[in-house]
C-alpha cells in the first residue's frame, strides 16, 4: 500500500500540501453545488457570493461553483468564456452531445470564481427516467406536482452526469471535491455516492427543512427536539419526499457540516446526523481608512431617514428629531420565526415606559418585511409632497429675506425685522402651515396591503393600540417592500439605511445563522438577536459581554415567551436611555466585532471540512494530521474596562455600578488604547491550534 499523504491545516498558496509529491496539488479541483449559484433566492445566496473571494484566492483556476441556468441571471452577472480545464471542457462537451445545455463563465463577483451552469429546461424530457433512477437507488419517490423537487432531481442528475464523466478521465485519482449546499442540491450527491464515483463529497445544511416548518406552526421547537415523531409531522406537512432527499444526502456525505451550533443540534435530532464541522456563515469585510467614517455616514443617512419622517408625520411633528431613534427589523415575512411577535408586543411595552417616565426620547420603528401590495399609499405620497412644498417655500422665502437682508447691511444699517417680511411672505407661510394640517393620523404602513384584514402585523397593531397617536413615544412604520434608492418614498438603499438608524432588532425564533445582525455589526450599528440564532450563539461563545459591544441577546431558549419578551423590553429601554455620547462609543465597539465575520479568518471551518472529507473518502493516500478542527480560543474580545454603554439600567452580568463610579470610567475611555486591546484578541488568519500531546483523534472523532 503506498504511503499516505498527510493532509496538514496550513497551505501552500492556498491548497492543501502533503507530504508525498507524486500527485500535485494542481490536479485537486473544488466543485461547489447550489441551487442558488447565480441565482438569488435566500440567505445561501449570500454565503455562497461573499465566500467565492477567499475560496478563489485559495484553489484559483481549480475552483468550480455549479448551480442551475436562468437566462436574465446570467444576462446581468456571467461572463461566458471556454473552460481552461480540458478535462472540465470534455465532459461537458459530451453532456451538449446528448441533448444538454451547459455554460460556463465567470461570475462577476469579487473573486471572479468559474461557473459552470446546467440548464433545467432542456434536460426537462429525461425527467421521468431520472426520477426512475432516483428510485431504484434511494427508495424515494417524488410527485409529479412539487415542481421545485422535480427540478431538484433533473439538477442533481445533471450534477453527477458531469462529476462522473470528469471523474472518468483521473483514473480513480482522488482529483475532486464535491460541497452541495441544501436539499435542492442533495441528489447529485446522493447519485454520485450509489455510482460510487472517486469524489470527496461534503454536504452543508443551512436550516433543516422540518425545523422550519414547524417552528412556523408555532410549535414549541427547542423543548420537544427528542419528542417529534419526524416521519408523521413531514407527512402532514406533505414534504415527505423532500425531508428524504435532505436527510439521505446527509447521510450519504462524507462529511456533514451545519452553519451554527443551534442548527447542528436541530440537525442531530430532524437529520439523526450529528455534524462534523460547524461551519459560520462570513462576510467580506471592507474597513475604511478613516477609523470613524462609518460614524460619519451613520449622521449622513440618518439625516435623510429624518427627512422621510417630517414628511410622514406631518402635522403630527410634535417630537424632536434630535431626540428620535431608529429601530428596525428586516427579512423574511415569517411572523413568528422573524420574532415580530415578540418585537411588537416588546414595543407596546416599551412605550408604556417612556410614558409613564416622562421620557422626551422618541422611538420609531421600521419593519422592512416584504408582503403582497397594491402600490404606495395615497397619506403617504401626500407627506412626502407636503415635506417638498414646504421647503420649497422657506427655500423662496429664505433667498427674498436674505436679499432685503444683504441690501440694507450694505447700506450699513440694521435691518427692521418686523418690515424686513412683507404681507404677501406672511400669506405664503401661512398658506403653508394650514396645508401641514392632518385630520387623521400618520399612517402605520407605507403601502395599500392586499388582505390587510389577516396580516399579522397590521392586526397585532391593531390589538396593542399603537396607531401613531401624539400620545404614543413609539411611533411605528411598516415598509411591506425591500428598499431601494429609486423609490418615491424613502430613496435609500438596505445598507444606506441601515447605517442610518440606531439599532437593529431581530428577536428570532428560527434562525439558522442570522445575516442581517451581522450586517448590522459590520457596519457598526448595534443589534437585538437571541439565542436560538447561529449569530446570538456564536457572539455568546467569542464575546465576553456581548451587550457592552452592541450586542443584545435574548434568551429564548431557557426562558418562557413572556419573561423573554420583557427582557427585549429591558433592553431597548435601557437602549433608549443612553446619551449619544454613549451610542457612539458603543457604535466603535460594535464595529470593531466586525473582525469575528471576515471570512479571512471563518474560511478555516470550510478547510477543515476539505481536508477531513479527502481522508475519509481516500484514507490510504490522504491522512489528517492528528489535530484538531480549527477552534478561535484567541476570537475572545473581553468585556471593556471602560464605561458601560448604558449606565442607567444594568444590563450586563457585571456587578451593579453607581453613577459616580459610572463617570469616573466615562472619563477614563480611551477608544485607540480599547481598540489596540480588541485586535489583539484576533488571530492571524488560518493558524490553527493543535491538541496536546496525548489528546490526539483519528480521523471521524472530530466534533466542533
Amino acid at each position: 500500500m503506498p504511503l499516505a499523504r498527510s493532509l496538514s491545516m496550513t497551505s501552500l498558496n492556498g491548497l492543501p500540501q502533503w507530504e508525498d509529491e507524486d500527485l500535485p496539488v494542481q490536479d485537486l479541483l473544488l466543485f461547489e453545488v447550489s441551487w442558488e449559484v447565480t441565482n438569488k433566492v435566500g440567505g445561501i445566496y449570500t454565503v455562497i457570493q461573499t465566500k467565492a473571494k477567499i475560496t478563489a484566492d485559495e484553489w484559483g483556476e481549480n475552483y468550480f461553483l455549479v448551480g442551475p441556468y436562468f437566462e436574465h441571471n446570467v444576462k446581468t452577472q456571467v461572463e461566458t468564456c471556454e473552460p481552461p480545464n480540458p478535462a472540465v471542457e470534455k465532459a461537458m462537451n459530451t453532456m451538449k452531445s446528448q441533448g444538454c445545455q451547459v455554460f460556463f463563465g465567470r461570475w462577476l463577483i469579487e473573486g471572479s470564481p468559474y461557473v459552470l451552469l446546467f440548464d433545467i429546461g432542456s434536460a426537462a424530457w429525461n425527467l421521468d427516467r431520472w426520477k426512475g433512477e432516483f428510485w431504484d437507488v434511494s427508495n424515494i419517490g417524488i410527485p409529479f406536482h412539487d415542481r421545485e423537487a422535480n427540478d431538484a432531481v433533473i439538477f442533481g442528475s445533471l450534477t453527477a452526469w458531469f462529476l462522473k464523466e470528469l471523474s472518468s478521465q483521473f483514473d480513480d485519482k482522488p482529483n475532486i471535491i464535491a460541497h452541495f449546499h441544501e436539499w435542492q442540491a442533495g441528489v447529485g450527491l446522493i447519485l454520485s455516492r450509489s455510482q460510487k464515483l472517486p469524489v470527496a463529497t461534503i454536504f452543508t445544511t443551512h436550516a433543516t427543512l422540518l425545523g422550519r416548518y414547524l417552528c412556523a406552526a408555532s410549535i414549541d421547537f427547542y423543548n420537544n427536539l427528542d419528542q417529534f415523531d419526524i416521519d408523521k409531522e413531514a407527512g402532514e406537512r406533505q414534504i415527505y419526499h423532500r425531508y428524504c432527499m435532505e436527510r439521505a444526502a446527509v447521510h450519504c456525505a462524507h462529511v456533514f457540516t451545519t452553519v451554527s451550533q443551534i442548527t447542528a443540534i436541530e440537525a442531530e435530532h430532524m437529520l439523526k446526523r450529528n455534524p462534523d464541522v460547524v461551519t459560520p456563515n462570513g462576510l467580506n469585510i471592507k474597513k475604511f481608512s478613516a477609523m470613524h467614517e462609518f460614524q460619519n455616514l451613520h449622521s449622513m443617512y440618518k439625516a435623510r431617514i429624518q427627512e422621510f419622517i417630517r414628511g410622514h408625520f406631518y402635522g403630527h411633528l410634535d417630537f424632536s428629531l434630535e431626540k428620535t431613534l431608529f429601530f428596525f427589523i428586516a427579512g423574511r415575512y415569517e411572523f413568528s420565526n422573524k420574532g415580530a411577535d415578540m418585537f411588537l408586543e416588546a414595543l407596546s411595552r416599551l412605550n408604556f415606559l417612556l410614558r409613564v417616565h416622562k421620557t422626551d426620547i422618541t422611538v420609531v420603528v421600521f419593519f422592512i418585511m416584504p408582503a403582497k401590495t397594491n402600490n404606495f399609499n395615497v397619506e403617504t405620497l401626500k407627506g412626502q409632497a407636503v415635506r417638498k412644498q414646504l421647503w420649497d417655500t422657506a427655500q423662496s422665502v429664505k433667498e427674498k429675506f436674505g436679499k432685503k437682508l444683504y441690501n440694507a447691511l450694505l447700506k450699513g444699517e440694521i435691518p427692521d425685522l418686523n418690515k424686513i417680511l412683507d404681507r404677501d411672505d406672511i400669506t405664503i407661510m401661512k398658506r403653508a402651515i394650514f396645508s401641514t394640517q392632518r385630520h387623521c393620523l400618520p399612517p402605520v404602513t407605507t403601502h395599500n396591503m392586499i388582505d390587510d384584514g389577516n396580516d399579522p402585523i397590521l392586526n397585532t397593531i391593531r390589538r396593542i393600540g399603537l396607531f401613531n397617536n401624539r400620545t404614543d413615544r413609539v411611533k411605528v412604520i411598516v415598509h411591506p417592500e425591500f428598499l431601494s434608492s429609486t423609490s418615491p418614498l424613502l430613496p435609500l438603499d438596505y445598507e444606506e439605511f441601515v447605517r442610518g438608524c440606531h439599532l437593529g432588532v431581530f428577536p428570532s425564533y428560527y434562525e439558522p445563522w442570522g445575516y442581517t445582525p451581522a450586517e448590522c455589526t459590520v457596519m457598526g450599528i448595534p443589534s437585538v438577536t437571541t439565542n436560538l440564532s447561529g449569530f446570538g450563539c456564536f457572539m455568546q461563545e467569542h464575546v465576553a459581554d456581548p451587550a457592552a459591544y452592541g450586542i443584545y441577546i435574548v434568551d429564548r431558549r431557557f426562558r418562557s415567551p413572556d419573561e423573554s419578551c420583557n427582557q427585549l423590553t429591558q433592553f431597548l429601554y435601557g437602549f433608549c436611555q443612553q446619551s449619544r455620547r454613549q451610542r457612539i462609543i458603543q457604535r466603535n465597539r460594535t464595529e470593531r466585532l466586525s473582525d469575528l465575520l471576515d471570512w479571512r479568518y471563518l474560511g478555516r471551518y470550510y478547510m477543515h471540512a476539505r481536508h477531513l472529507a479527502l481522508s475519509r473518502t481516500f484514507p490510504d493516500k490522504f491522512e489528517m494530521e492528528p489535530s484538531a478542527p480549527p477552534k478561535t480560543e484567541g476570537f475572545r474580545y473581553p468585556r471593556p474596562s471602560s464605561v458601560p454603554p448604558s449606565p442607567s439600567v444594568s444590563q450586563h452580568s457585571s456587578p451593579h455600578q453607581s453613577e459616580g463610579e459610572d463617570e469616573d470610567e466615562d472619563e477614563r475611555y480611551d477608544e485607540d488604547e480599547e481598540a489596540e486591546r480588541d485586535r489583539q484578541n484576533i488571530k492571524s488568519p488560518f493558524s490553527l491550534g493543535v491538541l496536546p500531546q496525548g489528546k490526539k483523534k483519528q480521523h471521524g472523532e472530530y466534533r466542533n
